[in-house]
C-alpha cells in the first residue's frame, strides 16, 4: 500500500485530528443497543408469522422456554459473529509485531483477548440454548421431572442435541485457545475452531429425512460462516480502529476483501435457502414468512451497496489519511444497525414455519426422504448419464475455483508472464468432473446402489484429484496473490506457511500419503463408517471431502508441480506407487469376495431386501474398485518416469556446463584421489 505522509505509518501514535470522546460514546451506544434491537426484531418477526401462537398449539414447554429461546439465540448469534470477527481480523488483517512476525502484536493480542471474552459469552449462550432447545423438543417445562430424566438422552442421542453439543465443545476450544494464544499461528487455530463451531448449527435448521435436506444444510452452513465473517469483522475493525493507528486504511482494505467474498456467499446461500422454503416468488408478498425473507433481501442489497461505496470511496480515503475515520465510523455504525435487524429477522425466520413444510417424508415418499431428493428411476446407462440432482454448494465451489483460476491466468498474461495451457485444461477438467460426480448420475445412484457408489468413490479419489493436481493451483496462487510487506499474513503468506510446515513435511512422505490414500479404504468400508456416511449428511460430507483431499495429497506427492516439502528420490516414489497399487488391488479383491452386505440397514430401508442381489452388486463394486485404479495409476507411473528422465537430463546438462566452466575440475580431483590412494597401497 502507498503511504503519503509520515502520519500514516503503522507505528505512528499521533492523535486523531478531532476529539474522539463523543465518537467513542456513540460507537459504544450503538454496539450496546445492537443486541436488544436484534432481540426486538426477532420477537416482532415471530409475532408477525404467528410462531408463538403456532408453538402454543402443540405441547408447550412454558413461557420461559418459549420466549427465552429466541433471546438466547440472538445473544448466541451476535456473540458468535463478534468472536469470529475479532479472531479472523486478528489473524488475517491486523499488522504484525515488528521484531517477530510470528508473535502476536499488541493489537492482535487485544483482539484475541476480546475474542476470548466474546467467546465465553457465546459458550454460555450455547449452553443455555441446549437446555432450552431440549425442553422445547421434549415439550416440557424446565422444572419437569421428565426434562431431568431425558435431557441427557436429547443432548447425546438426538441429532439436533448432538449438533448443539458438538458446536458448544468447539466454541469452548476456540475460546480457550484464543485466551492463551501468543503466536499468530495459534490464533489461526482458534479461528478455525470458531468457524467449525458454526457448521453443526446448520443441522438444526432443517429436518433430517425431508427433501433437499443436504442442500438446505450446506447452504445454511455457508450462510452462517459468511454472516459471522462479514458482520463480526466489521464490528472488530470498528472496535480496533484507534489501536491500528496508521495501519487503519490497510486493515479496512483487507476486511473489505473478506466482506466482498462474504457478501457473495450470503447472497448465494440465501437464494438457495429461500428457494427450498418458498413455493414461488409470490410467497414473498403473500405470506408473512415471505415478508421476513423480503426484509432480509432488502437489507442485503442495501449493505451490498454500502460495501461498494466503502470499497470505492472510504478505503482510498483511509489509505491516504488513516487517522481521519469519521466517515468510516458513521458508515460502519449504520451497517451494524442494519446487520442487527437482519440477525433478528433471521432468528424469526428460523423459528417460523415456511410455506414448504420442513418435515420428514412419510408413506410412499419415505425412500425420497432418506435420499433427500426424489427416488430416481431404474438405473441404465442413459439414466446414469442424464439424471441430475444439483448440490449447489459443490457446484458453487467448482465454478468459483474455475473462475478464480482463469482470472489468475489472465492476470499473469497481462503482466507478461506465461502459464502452460495444459495446466489450465487439467484444472478445468477436474472442476467439471467434480461437478458431474457430485451432482449427476454418480451422486444420484451412488446413494442407491453399492456399485454406483464405488464408481463415485473412484471418481472422487482418483479421476477428480489427478487433473486438479496437474493444474498446479498453489503455484498459480503464489504467483498471483498480493504480497504483504508489513509482516502480517494474508492468503499468500498463510499458504506459504502451510505448504512448508512440518505438518506438510510429514504428510508429503510417500508412505504416509499412501496409507491415508489406500488405508482409509479399509477403514471406511470394513467399519460402520460407510453406513454412517449413507445415513447421515454430515458424515457424507466428511466422506466427499476426505476422498478428494486424500487423492489430491497422494497424487501431489508423486506428480505435483506445486511447491512444498522436498520429495524423495524417484526410485522410492516408484516403489511406493507400486505398493499402493498392490494394496488397492487387494482391497478390490477383498470386496469382491466379501460375504456380508455393507450398510445392509441402509439398503433395506430403501426397499432392497434381497441380500443375494445386494451382495452381487457389492462384488461388482469391488471389481470397479480394482479396475478403476489401473488407468490413473499407470498414467501417474508414466509421469513419474518422465519426470525422472527429465531430471536426469537436466542434471547431466548442469554437470556438463559446470565441467565446461571449470575444466572438469571434479573429474580431475577424483582421478587425483584415486592416484593418491594407489600410491599409498
Amino acid at each position: 500500500m502507498t503511504v503519503t505522509s509520515a502520519a500514516t505509518q503503522p507505528g505512528d501514535t499521533a492523535p486523531d485530528p478531532a476529539p474522539t470522546s463523543a465518537r467513542s460514546t456513540t460507537v459504544a451506544t450503538v454496539l450496546v443497543i445492537a443486541i436488544p434491537l436484534a432481540v426486538a426484531c426477532a420477537v416482532l418477526g415471530m409475532t408477525v408469522t404467528g410462531a408463538f401462537t403456532a408453538s402454543q398449539q402443540l405441547v408447550s414447554a412454558g413461557d420461559l422456554v418459549e420466549y427465552g429461546l429466541p433471546v438466547a439465540r440472538v445473544v448466541h448469534d451476535t456473540t458468535a459473529a463478534l468472536t469470529i470477527g475479532l479472531l479472523i481480523v486478528a489473524a488475517f488483517a491486523l499488522p504484525a509485531k515488528k521484531a517477530d512476525h510470528g508473535a502476536m502484536s499488541s493489537v492482535q493480542h487485544r483482539a484475541a483477548r476480546w475474542g476470548a471474552a466474546a467467546g465465553a459469552v457465546w459458550f454460555l449462550a450455547a449452553v443455555v440454548g441446549i437446555v432450552l432447545t431440549g425442553a422445547n423438543t421434549l415439550g416440557v417445562p424446565l422444572t419437569s421431572p421428565v426434562f431431568a430424566r431425558n435431557f441427557l438422552l436429547f443432548a447425546f442421542q438426538v441429532e439436533i442435541g448432538q449438533s448443539l453439543v458438538v458446536s458448544a465443545a468447539a466454541i469452548l476450544v476456540a475460546t480457550l485457545v484464543a485466551a492463551f494464544a501468543t503466536r499468530v499461528t495459534t490464533l489461526a487455530v482458534a479461528t478455525v475452531a470458531g468457524l467449525f463451531a458454526l457448521l453443526p448449527l446448520a443441522l438444526s435448521g432443517h429436518a433430517a429425512g425431508s427433501l433437499e435436506h443436504a442442500n438446505a444444510v450446506n447452504s445454511l452452513a455457508v450462510h452462517l460462516v459468511a454472516v459471522c465473517v462479514w458482520a463480526g469483522g466489521l464490528v472488530a475493525v470498528l472496535l480496533l480502529r484507534t489501536r491500528t493507528k496508521g495501519a487503519t486504511g490497510r486493515v479496512v482494505a483487507r476486511y473489505s476483501t473478506l466482506a466482498g467474498w462474504a457478501f457473495a456467499a450470503v447472497a448465494f446461500s440465501g437464494i438457495v435457502n429461500a428457494s427450498l422454503r418458498l413455493t414461488g416468488p409470490a410467497d414473498l408478498v403473500t405470506t408473512t414468512y415471505g415478508w421476513l425473507i423480503t426484509v432480509k433481501a432488502v437489507i442485503l442489497v442495501l449493505l451490498g451497496l454500502a460495501g461498494v461505496a466503502q470499497r470505492r470511496k472510504l478505503v482510498p480515503g483511509l489509505l491516504r489519511a488513516p487517522l481521519d475515520r469519521k466517515l468510516f465510523v458513521r458508515f460502519a455504525l449504520a451497517e451494524i444497525v442494519f446487520m442487527a435487524v437482519a440477525i433478528g429477522v433471521s432468528v424469526a425466520v428460523s423459528r417460523s414455519q415456511p410455506p414448504i413444510p420442513q418435515t420428514p417424508e412419510t408413506g410412499q415418499d419415505t425412500r425420497s426422504g432418506l435420499l433427500g431428493f426424489p427416488y430416481p428411476p431404474a438405473q441404465t446407462v442413459q439414466t446414469y448419464l442424464t439424471q441430475w440432482h444439483i448440490d449447489w454448494v459443490y457446484l458453487a465451489i467448482a465454478v468459483v475455483g474455475a473462475g478464480w483460476y482463469l482470472l489468475s491466468v489472465r492476470k499473469l498474461k497481462q503482466r507478461g508472464d506465461s502459464w502452460p495451457v495444459g495446466r489450465t485444461i487439467a484444472w478445468l477438467l477436474g472442476c467439471a468432473l467434480f461437478i458431474w460426480t457430485t451432482s449427476a448420475g454418480p451422486a444420484v445412484y451412488g446413494m442407491v446402489h453399492f456399485s454406483s457408489h464405488m464408481l463415485q468413490h473412484m471418481l472422487l479419489m482418483m479421476f477428480v484429484p489427478l487433473p486438479l493436481v496437474l493444474g498446479g493451483p498453489v503455484l498459480l496462487a503464489l504467483r498471483t496473490l498480493p504480497v504483504r510487506n508489513d509482516g502480517s499474513r494474508g492468503a499468500r503468506e498463510w499458504l506459504m506457511l502451510f505448504t512448508h510446515s512440518r505438518w506438510m513435511q510429514f504428510l508429503a512422505k510417500p508412505a504416509v500419503a499412501g496409507v491415508i490414500f489406500a488405508g482409509s479404504l479399509v477403514v471406511f468400508y470394513f467399519t460402520p463408517a460407510f453406513q454412517y456416511a449413507m445415513q447421515s449428511h454430515e458424515w457424507h460430507v466428511v466422506m466427499v471431502v476426505h476422498f478428494v483431499f486424500s487423492g489430491y495429497l497422494f497424487f501431489w506427492v508423486f506428480v505435483g508441480v506445486d511447491p512444498g516439502p522436498k520429495r524423495p528420490q524417484y526410485p522410492i516414489l516408484i516403489i511406493a506407487l507400486l505398493a499402493t497399487l498392490a494394496f488397492h488391488a487387494f482391497f478390490g479383491v477383498a470386496v469382491m469376495t466379501s460375504q456380508s452386505v455393507f450398510a445392509a440397514d441402509w439398503f433395506h430401508a430403501l426397499g432392497q431386501t434381497d441380500d443375494r442381489a445386494l451382495l452381487a452388486d457389492q462384488h461388482t463394486g469391488g471389481g470397479i474398485a480394482w479396475g478403476a485404479s489401473e488407468l490413473p495409476m499407470v498414467f501417474v507411473a508414466l509421469l513419474v518416469v518422465r519426470n525422472w528422465v527429465r531430471t536426469d537430463k537436466r542434471d547431466a546438462k548442469r554437470l556438463d556446463r559446470k565441467a565446461d566452466r571449470d575444466g572438469d575440475a571434479d573429474l580431475k580431483a577424483y582421478n587425483e584421489r584415486l592416484a593418491a590412494m594407489g600410491k599409498r597401497d
